[in-house]
């Protein structure tokens, strides 16, 4: 074992309660950390997972449409107005075409065709607005997982089957097998046959949608062979934005992201990220205040002692050598304990948060590379915090302190 180790580990055991305490400190701010970070995480990562469940990454919509310039001439004066396009079921042009391009999109995991338009379903003398999908099962099941989410029946859109919420299921008084109309703003209607419920965890889209095959969809809607949108998965969330730029290079079209459709949540997802930061920051800044301090008071205690070895031909790099470990071997033994802590902290605060139904309310996310990162953080920390103590200790004379210390 080096030399500098023997006297590093020789110094802390011989101040055992500075040395207990200020282990114990480091311990108690790697655990903040350690179980603030986890529940953040955990927290983002389960609103996101709720929230994009049941939506797309990108959208891509036709481009809008150029307001009309109507000129009015009078005896004097030309004046000018613009006037909004009458709206209109838009479609995608040559879908089929940039459907393909967009698979093709580096990052693109799924890709799903959807013809959409506003419905009325019919069942008795009851009757109600629905938001009407027109969808092909196995590309749209990777884009929202409705196979994983269904109560009863299956997803399947053969002939005139159809799949729609819980909620209304519900208010329609319907179950598999049962019949009912839709009918469309434009006069169209047809009889389908339900083929299974779903739920979303959403009650506005529980209550609202109805899944159809896209060839039902499109003669219910007189959408002629068309689609509305396509509906884009990305294998990385955050880079959403990269991608529907890429999108509507390659196809002209517009591509909206789930960050432009849930800002208030991306602004939610930023403050916590800002908050967890600040507390991350002075959480480290009181670890390594207390580490400094207490080898500042090791350097006035120890003078003598290390006046002594300096005398006996320890050199200036030993000398802060020495310190510096101390302030390592804090960190490092310090973060073990902390990284352990802050785990039960973790694990006890999820089993004891629990739903009604046992799930538990706030998720908690332990990964190893926290553990890591935690670890080595509080190590440098340590290491950083001996930086004063160590050349301090350097400066010391050895005649001066063995003389008068």
């Amino acid at each position: 074992m080096r030399f500098e180790v023997i006297v590093s580990l020789r110094f802390l055991r011989e101040g055992r309660f500075q040395t207990l305490l200020t282990l114990a400190g480091v311990a108690v701010g790697v655990a903040v950390i350690v179980f603030l970070s986890a529940l953040i995480s955990g927290l983002q990562t389960s609103l996101v997972a709720n929230t994009l469940g049941s939506q797309p990454h990108v959208v891509v919509r036709p481009v809008d449409e150029t307001a009309r310039r109507m000129v009015e001439e009078g005896t004097a004066v030309v004046a000018a107005r613009v006037e909004k396009a009458a709206m209109r079921t838009r479609t995608l042009p040559d879908w089929p075409l940039n459907l393909e391009r967009i698979d093709r999109v580096p990052g693109v995991t799924a890709t799903s065709p959807i013809a959409a338009g506003a419905a009325f379903a019919v069942k008795g003398d009851v009757s109600k607005a629905v938001a009407l999908r027109g969808v092909d099962p196995a590309r749209f099941d990777a884009i929202v997982n409705i196979t994983g989410r269904l109560k009863a029946g299956r997803f399947r859109l053969d002939g005139s089957d159809v799949v729609l919420g819980v909620g209304l299921a519900a208010d329609l008084g319907l179950g598999v097998g049962d019949k009912l109309r839709l009918v469309t703003e434009g006069g169209r209607s047809d009889v389908f046959t339900v083929g299974g419920l779903f739920d979303l965890g959403a009650k506005d889209l529980n209550e609202r949608w109805i899944l159809s095959s896209i060839r039902s969809a499109q003669t219910l809607l007189n959408l002629e062979d068309g689609i509305t949108s396509i509906e884009v998965r990305v294998d990385s969330i955050f880079d959403a934005d990269r991608m529907a730029a890429d999108i509507t290079d390659r196809t002209g079209l517009v591509a909206e992201t789930w960050m432009e459709i849930n800002r208030p949540l991306l602004v939610g997802l930023k403050s916590q990220n800002v908050s967890s930061w600040m507390i991350q920051f002075f959480v480290v800044l009181a670890v390594a205040l207390g580490i400094a301090s207490v080898l500042v008071v090791a350097v006035v205690q120890k003078s003598r002692e290390i006046g002594i070895l300096k005398a006996i031909g320890t050199s200036t790099r030993q000398t802060m050598a020495i310190f510096f470990l101390q302030g390592g071997l804090l960190g490092l033994v310090g973060s073990a304990l902390g990284c352990v802590l802050g785990a039960l902290l973790a694990i006890g605060f999820r089993s004891t948060a629990l739903a009604p139904d046992g799930s538990p309310i706030f998720p908690v996310d332990l990964g190893w590379t926290r553990f890591v990162a935690a670890s080595a953080m509080a190590t440098v920390v340590g290491i950083v915090a001996a930086v004063a103590p160590a050349r301090r200790a350097a400066r010391l004379d050895p005649a001066e302190v063995i003389r008068y210390g």
